[in-house]
């Protein structure tokens, strides 16, 4: 069986580590959910995982190829233990260049990177779903361009790495990320929230698409759909992005999905198995 590809909501910076109240749903579904999916403690876990990540944004996608990685606390504000936080999982070298190597292989002209730390896409998320820390993680870059057909033909680039044992892990706030609006309180206005509704129910449509292709021409079109623009302002369209590499990376079939209550709003993940 290949290996699994999940689209996560991270949550606000270092805050589901610190297991605040708002953010109870995402630490139980990273913590139970995530985990099951990824198969791991089972003899179907992953070999690696790539973790695209909401918090690196490059011209050219850009790859992780270091044996160890130091940490990258691009947060602020929060309090002195967060920046002490430890997640000590390995890289690999090796799967960083099967990514390389398939990104290459469809024109992407990817690049390397030893040194740049896991940022906290990747170790906020990772810390709750795989605590042991026994998994190599390759971090993946999304684009400046915001294309999400550039972002799509990356996930169907890295789609073959999963027959290798491979999981592709997409890391944002793909539902809602507009910080203005979920820490002002106009997330409980009624308009807001109807429009919301209609661009979850869009993305589900077509993060679900059986058909690749289909599900390719519907994600192209996803800034003209009502609620867009709050959902994803300019600017934060980067928390959307891993998600559309892993809708890419899905291949045929239906994806499944679940929804967690976030500071006050609602966040679907999105999985392929």
């Amino acid at each position: 069986m290949p290996a699994p590809v999940i689209a996560v909501c991270h949550g606000g910076g270092p805050m589901p580590v610190m297991g605040d109240p708002s953010h109870a749903d995402l630490i139980k579904s990273m913590t139970e959910k995530v985990p099951k999916i990824l198969g791991l403690g089972t003899p179907n876990a992953p070999r690696a995982i790539v973790l695209v990540t909401a918090h690196w944004s490059e011209r050219r996608p850009t790859i992780s190829n270091g044996n160890k990685h130091k940490l990258y606390y691009d947060y602020g504000g929060f309090p002195p233990e967060t920046y002490k936080l430890k997640y000590d999982a390995p890289g690999s070298p090796e799967v960083a260049k099967e990514v390389y190597e398939a990104l290459e292989k469809a024109g992407l002209n990817p690049q390397l990177d030893g040194e740049r730390g896991w940022d906290h896409g990747v170790f906020i998320p990772m810390l709750l779903i795989n605590p042991k820390a026994n998994v190599p993680i390759v971090q993946l870059s999304v684009l400046a361009s915001d294309s999400p057909a550039q972002h799509f033909a990356m996930g169907r680039a890295l789609a073959p790495l999963r027959e290798k044992g491979v999981a592709i892990v997409g890391s944002g706030m793909p539902t809602f990320h507009n910080l203005r609006i979920m820490f002002s309180g106009l997330a409980n206005d009624r308009g807001f929230k109807a429009r919301n509704a209609q661009f979850s129910d869009a993305l589900t449509k077509a993060v679900t698409s059986e058909n690749i292709e289909e599900r390719g021409k519907l994600l192209e079109g996803w800034r003209d759909w009502v609620g867009a623009k709050e959902a994803h302002p300019a600017g934060g369209v980067e928390h959307f992005l891993p998600l559309v590499v892993c809708a890419g990376a899905g291949g045929e079939g239906k994806a499944e999905h679940f929804a967690d209550e976030v500071i006050g709003t609602k966040q679907y993940s999105y999985y392929w198995k």
